[in-house]
């Protein structure tokens, strides 16, 4: 017959081997619950096919008309952007060359002898001298080249911006080849986990 002692004694260990059973228990299920977190869904994913002739193509139409490669890109926006800009460049061309025209013309009439040209006033006399007149064609002819070169200049990048849109519209952005941020919470440490994620699938 056990005496009080060894009575205490082995309901200590009994009380002890069962809450040591019970924390295995709960680590296990705890365990468990982490993996179930830990599943991943993998979707499908549908690829876009590529038009390898797409850029050559959105370069052409901008080449024929101005803003037409955007309209094949689908970036209606940019079609304002295209026409404004290019003819802001003619306008320029246009305004300087009738003023390159206006003072050649009046220093032609006066080499010729006449007297009666715009720059002169009624009794004939000039308001602006010959070298005034010749300076103003220099200045004129040498805006009117910087405009017709701004305006080529605009027309080749409308060309070059089709063409690029192009190569992008086409660049593989899907899961399959990504690098991304992420953030996680740890419950195993009780702490954030904070990484990058490079994602790379054939």
């Amino acid at each position: 017959m056990l005496n009080k002692r060894q009575y205490f004694l082995l309901l200590f260990l009994f009380s002890m081997v069962l809450s040591f059973s019970q924390e295995k228990k709960n680590d296990s299920t705890d365990i468990g619950l982490d993996k179930e977190l830990v599943v991943i869904e993998e979707q499908a994913i549908e690829r876009k096919p590529i038009d390898p002739l797409r850029p050559s193509k959105a370069a052409f139409y901008s080449a024929i008309l101005p803003g037409a490669g955007q309209a094949y890109n689908k970036k209606y926006w940019k079609i304002p952007i295209v026409w404004g800009a290019i003819g802001t460049g003619i306008y320029f061309y246009v305004r300087n060359d009738k003023q390159f025209d206006r003072y050649r013309d009046a220093y032609k009439r006066r080499l010729a002898g006449f007297t009666d040209d715009e720059f002169s006033d009624a009794d004939g006399n000039p308001l602006i001298s010959d070298d005034g007149l010749i300076r103003a064609q220099q200045q004129f002819r040498r805006n009117k080249e910087i405009s017709l070169l701004v305006t080529i200049g605009l027309y080749a990048l409308n060309i070059i911006d089709a063409n690029v849109d192009a190569h992008l519209l086409q660049f593989n952005v899907d899961e399959n080849l990504s690098l991304s941020p992420h953030y996680q919470y740890n419950q195993m440490e009780n702490s954030s986990d904070l990484g990058l994620t490079l994602n790379f699938k054939f």
